[in-house]
């Protein structure tokens, strides 16, 4: 982790997840652009309050932690509307260019996945109306509900003072079937007055982050994040796989727009809200717990590959005897221990998918070493799946009312930072998530996020161990338990670009 990134011009949500931080509530606002030089105006007013990457309480001139955080992304047709140059925005990767609601066949996106059901601000825009259509993403991060508000305040006021230039977006859904809020709420999930990493499924999340050259932080987080290397150790990844203008692991530079100094520094973000059918997975979980050997609980450490509790991982904790004692060890060790046991393992001892299966959430996500049949065949065990690696951001969304419906408004935004949208993201959505093949899994799907359909029956196969008499177990007719609810693609730009977007002086040549 010798590189040192240039923390001052890269934004905060790329290297920093703010939830850990203690921000457990958000707000995403988008916005319209209704004239180019007010709308470049308004940016600019925006970029100086954007939060860069650069550490908090760190250092003799240490800069405080603040009660809020300012990130700005721009779709496609954003960044048009804003007169960057034409010879700039030719540089732009296609499927960024045609927006995520264009990509649905590739992420899969079809029943009550598809673009017709999704929330009115995603499903009317562009096609209907010009004025409708997302240009601007805000994401405002706080350590309180009203943290948040006031910052919201101060983003209407902005938005006030550009005279037109700029529109805040309505169109999100919210509770008691409300389609017209002109904004996203989300928060950490509460037990007991304090903010949880769970999710309305019940898992802990927010594990295991990459961590790649660069990234501020101790050396000891790279175990289990980075990428696995022969000797055993772990590096970190190569920085070019996230963020823009620098070498990946192919050693090369990823596809990016001219000049250098409009896409250096900068990401691709992928949003996606995504809706939870808490009812379909909970009398999944009765139907096929009732039989499968381990009972309910350890069933739904199979589908994700990780106990719900504590994130316990299955290759560590595969059955009750052994999840107690790495509780016990867990309990009793400091934050860098605990950060190994839930990070620092391999499949190496499971490549028969007997503790994690083949269709768990985890796997497919990333599969670490796993995919790798000819021992040696690459330089890193692990590169098949190191090119494939995104960095997640996000919080759910509204509460679970009723645990055995699946209607209600309720579920996570997820957004995804990555280099490459197609080579990362969609690659992962397409051929890991929905297609089993690379897994010796034909057409079985990711159990959690797969695209179910009823009408060909959906299932998973729970290998069993193949040193025992144990058959596997079929979890058969699997519904849709997450549903895509809209979102779309945004260029997260370096602080330096966006002061060339706000002042119009992109210059391609």
């Amino acid at each position: 982790m010798s590189k040192q990134l240039d923390l001052l011009d890269i934004q905060g949500n790329v290297v920093r997840a703010y939830g850990r931080y203690n921000f457990p509530f958000a707000r995403y606002v988008f916005l319209n652009i209704r004239d180019a030089k007010r709308g470049r105006a308004f940016v600019g007013a925006v970029t100086e309050e954007v939060t860069t990457g650069v550490r908090w309480d760190d250092g003799p001139n240490p800069i405080k932690k603040p009660p809020s955080t300012v990130n700005i992304g721009f779709a496609y047709q954003g960044l048009k509307e804003l007169e960057v140059p034409r010879a700039s925005l030719i540089g732009f990767p296609m499927e960024f260019v045609m927006g995520m609601k264009k990509r649905k066949d590739i992420l899969g996106d079809d029943g009550p996945s598809a673009p017709q059901h999704w929330d009115p601000i995603w499903r009317d825009n562009r096609e209907t109306d010009r004025h409708k259509d997302v240009h601007i993403w805000i994401s405002i991060n706080g350590q309180s509900h009203l943290d948040v508000q006031r910052r919201y305040e101060w983003l209407q006021q902005l938005v006030h003072h550009s005279a037109g230039g700029v529109a805040i977006l309505t169109g999100h859904r919210g509770d008691n079937n409300t389609e017209h809020l002109p904004f996203q709420d989300v928060h950490a999930v509460f037990e007991n007055g304090k903010p949880t990493s769970k999710e309305h499924f019940g898992y802990t999340d927010g594990i295991g982050d990459p961590v790649f050259e660069g990234l501020p932080g101790k050396p000891e987080r790279v175990v289990g994040r980075g990428k696995q290397m022969r000797d055993g150790k772990w590096s970190p990844l190569a920085t070019g796989e996230f963020i823009l203008g620098h070498r990946d692991e192919a050693d090369e530079y990823p596809t990016a727009p001219s000049p250098q100094l409009l896409s250096r520094n900068g990401t691709f973000m992928v949003y996606r809200k995504l809706h939870e059918n808490v009812g379909s997975f909970n009398a999944l979980l009765d139907r096929a717990g009732a039989s499968f050997p381990g009972g309910r609980e350890l069933l739904a450490a199979k589908f994700v590959g990780r106990w719900r509790d504590n994130g316990a991982p299955l290759v560590s904790a595969p059955d009750a005897k052994s999840k107690a004692e790495w509780d016990e060890k867990f309990a009793q060790a400091n934050q860098a221990e605990r950060d190994r046991m839930l990070s620092g393992f391999t499949y190496d001892d499971d490549m028969q998918g007997a503790k994690c299966p083949f269709s768990s959430h985890m796997r497919r996500i990333n599969p670490r070493a796993s995919l790798e049949s000819t021992p040696g065949a690459f330089n890193t065990p692990g590169a098949l799946a190191n090119r494939r690696r995104v960095i997640r951001r996000g919080l759910p969304y509204g509460e679970v009312k009723d645990t055995t419906r699946d209607d209600g408004n309720h579920g996570i935004v997820i957004m995804m930072l990555n280099a490459s949208i197609q080579r990362q993201f969609e690659f992962v959505q397409q051929q890991w998530i929905n297609y089993g093949n690379d897994f010796n899994a034909s057409n079985d799907k990711e159990i959690i996020l797969g695209n179910h359909c009823p009408m060909q029956q959906s299932k998973a196969v729970i290998e069993a161990d193949p040193d025992s008499d144990a058959p596997p177990f079929f979890l058969t007719n699997i519904p849709r338990l997450v549903e895509t609810r809209g979102g779309d693609y945004f260029f997260i730009p370096s602080m330096t670009a966006l002061r060339m977007i706000a002042q119009g002086i992109v210059d391609p040549t």
